[in-house]
C-alpha cells in the first residue's frame, strides 16, 4: 500500500504528554499530580514500572527534539504539566517549572518545529484532586488561570494550542469507573466532571486568546460504536454510548448544547451561562482516533468497556469483542475505516460548525521493539483512510501520530509501546524503530522536496537510519 499524496502544507507531526514522559517528578519545585499519587497506590501500575522516571524527557527533550527534527516533522504535541508550573494547582506560579518549557519551545523552534502545547493531559494538580477535582467548578477557574500563565510566557513563539485532551477518558475512566486517576466509582453522578472540564476549555480559550494565542483547539476522542444486535436493548444501549464518548463533550464544544436534555439536567451549575463560555469559537479540532466499539445490550458476555476497561453491572449497555480484525498489542481492533467513518460524521453532523480538523492521536502499540512492520502496516492503513475522508470533503490540516516515542502507558506502564523510537526503561536510551525511518521518509515524499535542514544530530541520519534487528 502507498499512500496518496496530501496537499502542499498539510502539518505532519507526532505527540507526547507530560506525565508520560517527563519524569523527574521531584525536580525544579514540581508539584505531585492526581497522577502521581495514584501511580504510587499498589497494583494500580499493571507491570510495576516506575512511572516517576517517565522516558527521561525532562532532562534529555533535546535528544528527542533532535528525533522529531530527523523525522522532518512540522510540529510536535507535547503537554504542559500544569502541576509543575502551579504546584499546587492555584496560587504560586513556579518559575523553574515555566523556564523549562520556555527553553523547550526554543528548542524546537531553533529545529523548525512548531510548539503544540496541550494544557492539560490527565494530570491534575494533587491539591485540588484532593478538594474535589473536576467535580467542583473551582478546578475549572483554576485551570484558566494556569491556561493564562502559561500563554503569557509562551504565545509569541507558539503557532497552535490545544487546551485539554480526552475529557471522555478522564470522565469515564476517572471518575466514573475507577480505572485511572483518581480512581472515583461514581458512574452517571460522574458527570458534573465532564461539565467542568469542558467549561475549563471554554475558559482556556479566552484566557489564551487574551494573551495573544492566535490557532487553537482542543483534542477529543472519536471513535464509531457498532450496534451489537438487532434489539431495541442494543440499539438503545449503543445510541447511549455513542453519546457519552463522541458527542457529549463535541455537541457542546461546537453547538452551544448538550446532545440530550436529560444529560443537560444533570450537569451543575448555571449550564445555558456556561455553555456560552463552552462554545467560544475555535480555530482547530483535533481528534484522537484509535479503534471503533462494539455495544450492545447489557449481559454476561459483555465484560469489557470504554478503552478495554470492566464495565460494572447496572448500565445499561454492555461492550463486545470486535472479531475479524488484527489487534494491536492493547487488543483493539485494526479498523482504519473507522477514521474514514468518524471524520464523514462529524463532517455530517456539525457542517460549518465545525472548525478545521487535526488527527492529534492515532497510533499502534506493538511488543515488537525495532522491526516492527505491523506498526508501518497500521499507519499507512490509517493514513489512507485519512485521505479518503479528506476526499469526501473533510477539511483535516494535519496528523500527529501516538507516538514520538514509547512512553508510560497509564495503568499498563511500560507494556505497552506505541513509539516510533525505542525506550529502554533501564537505561532510557533511544532507538528508532523501523517506522520511524518510514514516516520519516513518508513525510519527505509527501513534501517532494530534500530535508529542509541539515540535521543537529548526525546519529539520526547515520546509525539510526537503519534501526537494528
Amino acid at each position: 500500500m502507498t499512500v496518496p499524496l496530501f496537499p502542499p502544507g498539510f502539518l505532519w507531526g507526532a505527540s507526547a504528554s507530560a506525565f508520560q514522559t517527563e519524569g523527574a517528578v521531584d525536580t525544579g519545585g514540581k508539584g505531585l499530580s492526581g497522577w502521581d499519587a495514584f501511580a504510587a497506590l499498589p497494583g494500580r501500575i499493571k507491570d510495576g514500572t516506575d512511572t516517576t522516571r517517565g522516558t527521561g524527557f525532562h532532562a534529555r527533550y533535546r535528544e528527542d527534539v533532535a528525533l522529531l527534527a530527523g523525522l522532518g516533522a512540522d510540529a510536535f504535541r507535547f503537554s504542559v504539566s500544569w502541576p509543575r508550573v502551579v504546584p499546587g494547582g492555584s496560587g504560586a506560579v513556579n518559575a523553574a517549572g515555566l523556564d523549562f518549557y520556555d527553553r523547550l519551545v526554543d528548542e524546537l523552534c531553533a529545529h523548525g518545529v512548531a510548539p503544540a502545547p496541550t494544557l492539560y493531559h490527565w494530570d491534575t494538580p494533587l491539591a485540588l484532586e484532593e478538594a474535589g477535582g473536576w467535580l467542583e467548578r473551582d478546578t475549572a477557574l483554576r485551570f484558566a488561570e494556569y491556561a493564562g500563565v502559561v500563554a503569557e510566557r509562551l504565545a509569541d513563539r507558539v503557532p497552535l494550542w490545544l487546551t485539554v485532551n480526552e475529557p471522555a477518558e478522564v470522565t469515564m475512566l476517572g471518575y466514573a469507573l475507577g480505572e485511572h486517576a483518581p480512581g472515583r466509582t461514581l458512574l452517571f453522578d460522574a458527570l458534573p466532571a465532564a461539565h467542568h472540564q469542558l467549561l475549563a476549555h471554554g475558559l482556556a480559550v479566552r484566557a489564551l486568546r487574551a494573551a495573544g494565542a492566535e490557532t487553537i483547539g482542543a483534542a477529543l476522542s472519536h471513535a464509531p460504536v457498532w450496534t451489537a444486535g438487532d434489539t431495541d436493548e442494543d440499539r438503545f444501549g449503543a445510541e447511549l454510548y455513542d453519546t457519552l464518548t463522541n458527542w457529549l463533550f463535541a455537541d457542546p464544544v461546537l453547538t452551544g448544547c448538550y446532545p440530550d436534555d436529560n444529560l443537560a439536567d444533570l450537569m451543575p451549575g448555571p449550564v445555558a451561562e456556561d455553555l456560552k463560555v463552552i462554545s467560544t469559537p475555535l480555530d482547530r479540532y483535533g481528534v484522537n482516533y484509535y479503534s471503533p466499539t462494539l455495544v450492545g445490550a447489557p449481559g454476561p458476555d459483555a465484560p469489557r468497556g470504554f478503552s478495554g476497561f470492566a464495565i460494572p453491572a447496572g448500565l445499561p449497555f454492555g461492550v463486545r469483542e470486535i472479531e475479524g480484525y488484527e489487534k494491536t498489542g492493547f487488543g483493539w481492533p485494526v479498523v482504519p475505516e473507522g477514521l474514514t467513518d468518524i471524520l464523514t460524521r462529524l463532517h455530517s453532523r456539525y457542517a460549518d460548525r465545525l472548525p478545521p480538523l487535526l488527527i492529534t492521536e492515532n497510533g499502534c502499540s506493538l511488543a515488537e521493539p525495532y522491526a516492527d512492520d505491523r506498526r508501518i502496516a497500521y499507519l499507512e492503513s490509517h493514513l489512507t483512510a485519512l485521505r479518503a475522508a479528506m476526499a469526501a470533503g473533510v477539511d483535516v490540516r494535519g496528523y500527529f501520530t501516538w507516538s514520538l516515542t514509547d512512553n508510560i502507558e497509564w495503568t499498563e506502564g511500560a507494556s505497552q509501546r506505541f513509539g516510533l523510537v525505542h525506550i529502554d526503561y533501564e537505561t532510557l536510551t533511544r532507538t528508532p524503530k523501523r517506522s520511524y525511518a518510514w514516516y520519516r521518509d513518508l513525510i519527505r515524499a509527501q513534501k517532494r522536496q530534500p530535508p529542509r535542514r541539515p540535521n543537529r544530530n548526525p546519529a539520526v541520519e547515520g546509525a539510526y537510519a537503519t534501526p537494528p534487528e
